[in-house]
This record gives C-alpha cells, sequence and structure tokens, in this order.
C-alpha cells in the first residue's frame, strides 16, 4: 500500500477544491487534491459548464427562429444531437484540461479515488482499480459538493426518469418532458429543450418558480417563458409517476389542474427537486465530525470544523448552493492554512444567476425579504421596453429592479430580468459590497447605449427623476387627504 505525506489533501475537485488546492500550491504548500470523478466536478463536467453551453445553442436557435424580425431570412434551425453533445464535450474538455494544466503548473498532485477518513490526520483511497493508499496531511479540506436529490418511488433510469446529470448528456430530444420542480436546474433544462423541439411541462409545488427570489421578477420570467413556450403549473404536485413502454404517465393535482387529478404521458421525466450534500462515504466518525439533520458540516468564517485543522467548504457547509461561493471559500481555507490570520469569508451578498433565456441574476434581499425584516423599501424599476440598447437587440422583454433603504437610500438588492444579466449583476454585488446607495448609482454615468445604463434608470426611477420612462406617482403618506 503506497503512503503519502503532505501538508495539505483536499477532497474533491470541483470549483471550491480546485480554487483550494491551488492557491495552496501558489503558497507553497505541498498538496494532494482528490476525487472518485475527473477534475472539475459537478460544475465543470455535468453542472455550471456544460448547462450554460447547451443554454448557448439553444439562444442561437432563438435568434435563428427570430431572424426576420430583424430582416434576415434564414431556415429554421434543426438540431444534430450528435453535433451539439461534441460541441458540448469538447467546452467541457478545454475547462477540465485547462484546470489539469494549473494544477501542474502550481505543483499540484491530482490523484482519482473514493476518500475516506482513517483519522483525523489520514484518509485511505480506493482507486477505481480496487488499488488502495494512504495521505497523511497536516490539513485536510473536504469539498466533496453536492448530488441531485433522487425520488425513490421515482427510480432514476436514465431514459425515461433522469435527473440533471443525466439531462447534459442529450442522447435523445424528446417531444414531451416533464420537468418536476421550477427552481434554477429545472427552469435551465426546461429553456434547453424548449429550445430544442420539446415541449416542455414545470410543475412546481410551491407558489412560484425560483421560490425565495423577488416575487415580481419569478413573475417576469414566468411571463416570458410561457410566451416562449413553456407550460407552468404553480401549487401543483406530481401525486404519482410511472414508466411506459413509451416513456412515462404522470398524476398532477393542485392549482394547474383545478385542484382534480389528471393524467398525462410525456417521453421523458426530469426530477429537478434539489441537490444533497455527498458526505455519506468520508466516515467522518473516524474524523471526529458529524453532519447536522441535513446532511451539512458546520463551519466557522475560517471555514473551520470542530477539528480545527480539517476545513470544509462549498456544497458541504449548507446554502446557497453555488460555485462561486465554493471557490471564495476554497481560497479563504487555503489561506487560513498558509497563515493568513485576516481570511475570512464574510460577504455582504452572494449573486444567483439562473441562465434560462432571457437570464435571471439577482443579489442582497427581495422586496418581500426587505420588508421582512422592518425596512421602509423604496423600489426603482426599469423596464427592458424602455431601453434602447435593448430594442437594438430586438431583446426588450425583461426588468431592472432595485430594492433600496427609504431612510438610508442604501441599496439592499438587485434583481435582473434581461439578456447579459449574469454580467450585468456585477454592478450590484459591487455597489452592496462598498455601501453605496441609489443615488450613488443613479449619480455615476453609465455608458450608452448599453444594457448596463438600465441600473441607472431604476436607481433614478427610484426618485422620481428617471429620465427614459414615466416616473410612477409618489404613494401618499397612510391618512393624507384625497
Amino acid at each position: 500500500m503506497a503512503e503519502h505525506q503532505v501538508d495539505a489533501v483536499v477532497i474533491g475537485a470541483g470549483p471550491g477544491g480546485y480554487h483550494a488546492a491551488i492557491r495552496l500550491g501558489q503558497l507553497g504548500k505541498s498538496v494532494i487534491c482528490v476525487d472518485r470523478d475527473e477534475v472539475g466536478g459537478v460544475c465543470l463536467n455535468w453542472g455550471c459548464i456544460p448547462t450554460k453551453a447547451l443554454l448557448h445553442v439553444g439562444e442561437v436557435i432563438r435568434h435563428i427562429d427570430h431572424a426576420e424580425a430583424i430582416g434576415l431570412k434564414v431556415p429554421k434551425a434543426t438540431v444534430d444531437r450528435a453535433g451539439v453533445e461534441k460541441f458540448k464535450n469538447d467546452v467541457v474538455a478545454s475547462n477540465v484540461g485547462g484546470v489539469k494544466t494549473l494544477f501542474k503548473a502550481n505543483n499540484v498532485q491530482f490523484m482519482y479515488g473514493e476518500a475516506s477518513f482513517v483519522s483525523p490526520n489520514e484518509i485511505a483511497l480506493k482507486g477505481k482499480d480496487g488499488s488502495s493508499e494512504r495521505i497523511r496531511a497536516a490539513h485536510i479540506v473536504i469539498a466533496t459538493g453536492s448530488a441531485p436529490i433522487d425520488i425513490k418511488a421515482w427510480p432514476r433510469d436514465g431514459k425515461r426518469i433522469i435527473n440533471s446529470d443525466d439531462a447534459v448528456g442529450i442522447k435523445q430530444i424528446p417531444k414531451t418532458m416533464l420537468v418536476i420542480g421550477g427552481g434554477v436546474i429545472g427552469l435551465e433544462f426546461a429553456t434547453v429543450y424548449t429550445r430544442m423541439g420539446a415541449q416542455v411541462l414545470v410543475v412546481e409545488a410551491l407558489p412560484q418558480i425560483l421560490t425565495g427570489s423577488d416575487l415580481e421578477i419569478s413573475k417576469t420570467l414566468g411571463r416570458i417563458l410561457k410566451k416562449q413556450g413553456v407550460e407552468i403549473m404553480l401549487d401543483t404536485k406530481v401525486a404519482a409517476l410511472e414508466t411506459t413502454a413509451k416513456g412515462v404517465k404522470a398524476t398532477i393535482a393542485g392549482a394547474g389542474t383545478g385542484g382534480k387529478d389528471e393524467t398525462r404521458e410525456f417521453e421523458m421525466a426530469l426530477v429537478a427537486v434539489g441537490r444533497r450534500p455527498v458526505t455519506d462515504a468520508l466516515n467522518l466518525a473516524a474524523a471526529g465530525l458529524a453532519v447536522d439533520e441535513k446532511g451539512f458540516l458546520a463551519v466557522d468564517a475560517r471555514m473551520r470544523t470542530k477539528v480545527a485543522h480539517i476545513y470544509a467548504i462549498g456544497d458541504v457547509t449548507g446554502q446557497p448552493l453555488l460555485a462561486h461561493r465554493a471557490m471564495k471559500q476554497g481560497v479563504i481555507a487555503a489561506e487560513v492554512i498558509g497563515g493568513d490570520t485576516s481570511a475570512a469569508f464574510d460577504p455582504i451578498a452572494i449573486p444567483n444567476c439562473v441562465y434560462t433565456d432571457p437570464e435571471v441574476a439577482t443579489v442582497g434581499l427581495s422586496e418581500e425579504e426587505a420588508k421582512a425584516k422592518g425596512y421602509e423599501v423604496r423600489i426603482g424599476k426599469f423596464p427592458l421596453a424602455a431601453s434602447g440598447r435593448a430594442r437594438t437587440m430586438n431583446e426588450s422583454d425583461g426588468l431592472i429592479k432595485l430594492v433600496g433603504d427609504a431612510k438610508t437610500d442604501l441599496l439592499l438588492g438587485m434583481h435582473i430580468v434581461a439578456p447579459q444579466a449574469e454580467s450585468l449583476i456585477g454592478e450590484g454585488v459591487i455597489a452592496l459590497e462598498m455601501g453605496a446607495t441609489l443615488e450613488d448609482i443613479g449619480l455615476s454615468i453609465h455608458p450608452h447605449p448599453t444594457l448596463t445604463e438600465g441600473i441607472m434608470d431604476a436607481a433614478e426611477a427610484a426618485h422620481g427623476k428617471a429620465i427614459h420612462i414615466v416616473n410612477p406617482k409618489p404613494k401618499a403618506p397612510v391618512g393624507a387627504a384625497k
């Protein structure tokens, strides 16, 4: 049995893990990063990167379908399933290869295998070929990520009942598809498969899609998706799901069916009801650790577990399950290990992006959250229909919404439904981190014509000073004479 002694071992090579490993290498630490699958983890191989490649394909299809509106006569797009699969796989391979190159450049040793604790300072690594190795380290970083939640009553077969890992495979493009769950994953795949020709029904058990997001933003996206042909049922549940010779048969009931049981058949059903932390194979007890009732590991701001030399980052530490959160936590853990006494994870806000078409991007408090926290809110909104740049793109369906504190004028949240929303939201992140006011944003000169100037207009609208829209009339104080 081979044995290794290093300064640090990182369990998991996803976004958090590879960030931690690379920074440790930059800091001169000897480090081994291990993973039972591939470098890049879920994000690069089955999640963030391949889904965005597929969503780009869908976006191009939509542009082709609407090309005549801007004076172009283009034949209707036909999907070459194998060609799309190759494009997606090439994108994945390029990203994975890039991380491997960075590992080599920063003296990070990568090893394949299933890791489990033997003691607080030692892990056993079981290789794919059955071989076993031991790694001793002064510091250990747990970065094992998350996996799709599977429903036992609906056994996944990868063909008719699938999860998000299967959905990126594009093994077939169904004529009809049921998506169970109206969250980020469900809506992104609903967008992908609708663009490729499937008739998609999204069933969400709660009263809104993107639960927890700003309600007005959620409704705006829902309206746009319905215009694009995605059927959405809210306050509705899938009571039963069974496979048939041709696909699946679903029993659906709730507000979407008028409260009556409705049976519908689909070629494929995607179960997208959430993700769970992956810690089951780690033998945490041997390290003196245990997860909470939801399966997460508790950490402090320096990413330390209750065992001081063992760190945890990313999805295993709880919500929000976002790659960029894991990345930042990985860097923090590495810097703490490297001796930086000031390193700590304490963001004012973490952005979230949904890569539908158009995209949704949010940061900070929603209007509902701000009110629940006791703020007297000041809202500034700018519809994309009033944006000159959006019109030049033939993309005038969307909304930019700012939530501010009426007493201090501080920005509390920014919420966007628009093309390139994932890039636009960066302004909101910086503004929140720096304590900007709505007035600060409105006074800042934004380039014209751009989508980003809509943020400036929304900030000006909050004060009744927007130029490109009719400003809403100020609300009369409660009890004032009419």
